[in-house]
Formats: C-alpha cells, sequence, structure tokens
C-alpha cells in the first residue's frame, strides 16, 4: 500500500499541494520516495486523497486525486482516562489507543502519579503526545485524529462535561465490566463510553470517592492485577467486543 500522511494543509480533490516542510521531509529524506511515487494524504477531518508525489529539489509536491470516503472508526466513541504513568509508556498508552480506535485520551495527573507536569515540560510532552497519535493514524488506517487532552486532576477532568458511561477500573469491584456492559440500553441510545485506569500506584481513597460522587462506577476487570499501560488498552478491546463496536 501507498504511504499515508496527515496533512494539515486544506486538500481538495483534484489540487496540487506543496507538502508541509515536516512532511516532505519524511517522504524525501527518511522514506526515500521518489518523484512519481504513489502516496495517500488525510487532513484529520474523515476521508483519505491519493494522491502522486512530485519532486522540484528539496520540495515534495502532491497531485491530488478523487476524495475516497473510507473511514476505519467505532461504531461508538470510547474515551480513555489514563493515571499518567512513569517514564515513557504514555507513548505506548497512546499509540495502543489510537490502533484500537479510541476518540480521545485523556491524561490524568493522579496524586501518586510519578511525573508531575507543568510549564514548558508539559507543553513539550503534550505536543510530543499528539505527534504519537498522528504516527499511529497514518500506520494503522485512520483517517481521523484521536484527541489528546490536556493533563488535569481528576477533580478538574471530572468537573468537566459528561458524556455516555463512565466507568473506572478498580480490582475490588463488586460488578464486572462485561456484566455492566451487556444489554445497557443507555449505551445503545448514546454509543459513549469512558474507561478511567490509574497509574502504578491506583487511585487514592480520595480520588475514587471524588469518582463515586460524580456518577463514576467501579467495575472490575478478570481475577489479575493489570499494569496500568495494559489496564486501559485491554478495557478498551474487551468494550469493542462486548458491545460489538
Amino acid at each position: 500500500p501507498a504511504p499515508r500522511f496527515f496533512c494539515a494543509t486544506p486538500l481538495s480533490a483534484h489540487a496540487r499541494i506543496e507538502l508541509p516542510e515536516a512532511l516532505a521531509h519524511h517522504a524525501l529524506r527518511v522514506l526515500r520516495m521518489k518523484d512519481g511515487e504513489a502516496l495517500t494524504l488525510f487532513d484529520g477531518a474523515g476521508g483519505e486523497y491519493p494522491a502522486v508525489l512530485e519532486v522540484q529539489g528539496k520540495a515534495g509536491y502532491a497531485r491530488l486525486g478523487d476524495f475516497e470516503p473510507r473511514e476505519a472508526e467505532l461504531a461508538g466513541r470510547i474515551v480513555l482516562a489514563q493515571g499518567l504513568p512513569s517514564g515513557d509508556k504514555m507513548d505506548w498508552v497512546v499509540e495502543k489507543a489510537v490502533e484500537l480506535g479510541a476518540a480521545q485520551v485523556c491524561p490524568i495527573a493522579a496524586q501518586r502519579s510519578v511525573p508531575q507536569l507543568s510549564g514548558a515540560r508539559l507543553d513539550k510532552r503534550l505536543a510530543h503526545w499528539r505527534r504519537v497519535a498522528q504516527s499511529a493514524s497514518e500506520q494503522c488506517g485512520r483517517n481521523r485524529l484521536m484527541d489528546v487532552d490536556e493533563p488535569r486532576t481528576l477533580a478538574q477532568w471530572l468537573a468537566g462535561p459528561a458524556r455516555g458511561l463512565r466507568l473506572l477500573c478498580h480490582p475490588e469491584a463488586e460488578t464486572d465490566l462485561a456484566g455492566r456492559l451487556r444489554g445497557d440500553a443507555g449505551l445503545r441510545a448514546q454509543p459513549a463510553l469512558t474507561l478511567l485506569v490509574g497509574p502504578e500506584g491506583g487511585w487514592s481513597d480520595q480520588e475514587l470517592e471524588q469518582a463515586r460522587a460524580a456518577g463514576v462506577e467501579a467495575v472490575r476487570f478478570g481475577p489479575r492485577v493489570l499494569r496500568t499501560e495494559t489496564a486501559g488498552l485491554a478495557l478498551i478491546a474487551a468494550s469493542c467486543a462486548v458491545l460489538g463496536w
């Protein structure tokens, strides 16, 4: 298949556009694509454009073909509210959440999160995660970019607008994930699901109470305790399977 690239430049059928510098560098210098080779461009609004690469010196251009309204989205909207893990684990979570079809990842600066980001360091990490999401979309065939929200505390996130069913993963919860999802008429009427996963140390008692007071329900997922970078992704995949999304 032709290499796929996200292009922030407005796209339209049969147009000839100059490729943005970073995109041109990746195509010409990294992938070593040649004049006349095929590529596919998408702008994140849905659908894609087959195109032909034109090389002029160090600049790259694309001559677009007909718009193709191809989509690779889930039947419902899944949001992962992920307690910030240590190291570079968030890169993995963002990349795989894109591949699994999540619409949004919301990094949560939980009380037990090791990284505490602010200022320029926060801006740098957020920009990096969004580049990871973009690259993952190019690789997996999605034509819509998954949103990576700005990190915030759980209380700040809970104060925002709520949409659909919100479930918090907790190993001691009485209700299991599959049992809670099966036969939920509300999810059929409004196919939107948010999954909350704590950092390595889990949610604090205060955070659990905040979530409960905000109407978030706790569910368990199997008899084993999963690592934070595994739990959210497993929950997304299992939810999609149970709901037929």
